[in-house]
């Protein structure tokens, strides 16, 4: 048992080594697995094969699942931790699946591509930005509550503005959320845009605080991920 908790588990050992990149090859292979039956009138023996190969994908992943629950001194809570769940979310879709027309299972099927998430375990540079983003992360939940709050702001000011000279697209702040999304965004699709005077200035001042959003948090996680990898550097 010791042995196959140094292969499941992450670290510097040949057979952890191979584990992890077989379970990498695995988990790139049911992706294009996933890619290619999108394909729109594939050869029904071209689906059989991709449906072999997705089971022997998720066996191994089972077997894994299984493995490092039953290797885990605290069970509940790796399973529900978050690669538990991941983990859990990898193979759940064909299990459901099984006996049952796919086309009522879509949203389940989609599930499939979190198996990509469990690349998450074996790469260090994700490691590094996932404990980025934990040390940040109240500066980041404050971002995002000072983003909503400027977000329904500019919804209720141009509602104000536009709603009289366009209430086919400005009929309350709820329809003008769109707007405040896509501006604030900077995105800005051109398919709702002020007419009158005081909507253009208004816009005006929304996008130069937009362009100011998008920065923000490139600037958060950046400065997280400098910290991390100096605290990295003195180990």
């Amino acid at each position: 048992m010791h042995h196959i908790k140094n292969m499941v588990e992450v670290n510097n050992t040949k057979r952890s080594k191979f584990f992890a990149m077989f379970i990498q090859l695995l988990i790139f292979i049911s992706i294009i697995i996933f890619s290619i039956e999108t394909i729109p009138d594939l050869e029904p023996h071209t689906r059989v094969l991709l449906r072999r190969v997705d089971l022997f994908i998720v066996i191994v992943f089972t077997i894994e699942y299984i493995l490092r629950i039953s290797l885990s001194k605290r069970k509940l809570k790796f399973i529900f931790s978050f690669f538990g769940i991941v983990d859990l979310l990898a193979i759940l879709p064909f299990y459901l699946s099984i006996g049952v027309d796919l086309r009522s299972l879509r949203a389940f099927r989609f599930l499939s591509v979190f198996r990509i998430l469990k690349l998450m375990r074996y790469n260090r540079a994700i490691h590094h930005f996932t404990r980025a983003i934990r040390s940040a992360k109240e500066e980041i939940l404050l971002f995002i509550f000072v983003t909503l709050i400027l977000m329904f702001f500019s919804a209720v000011g141009i509602y104000y503005f536009e709603h009289e000279a366009q209430p086919e697209y400005f009929s309350s702040v709820f329809d003008s959320l769109w707007w405040a999304v896509i501006t604030l965004t900077t995105v800005g699709y051109g398919d709702v845009y002020p007419i009158t005077i005081g909507g253009r200035v208004f816009t005006f001042f929304i996008l130069m605080i937009g362009l100011g959003i998008i920065a923000i948090p490139t600037a958060i996680i950046s400065s997280a991920l400098t910290k991390s990898m100096d605290r990295k550097g003195e180990k």
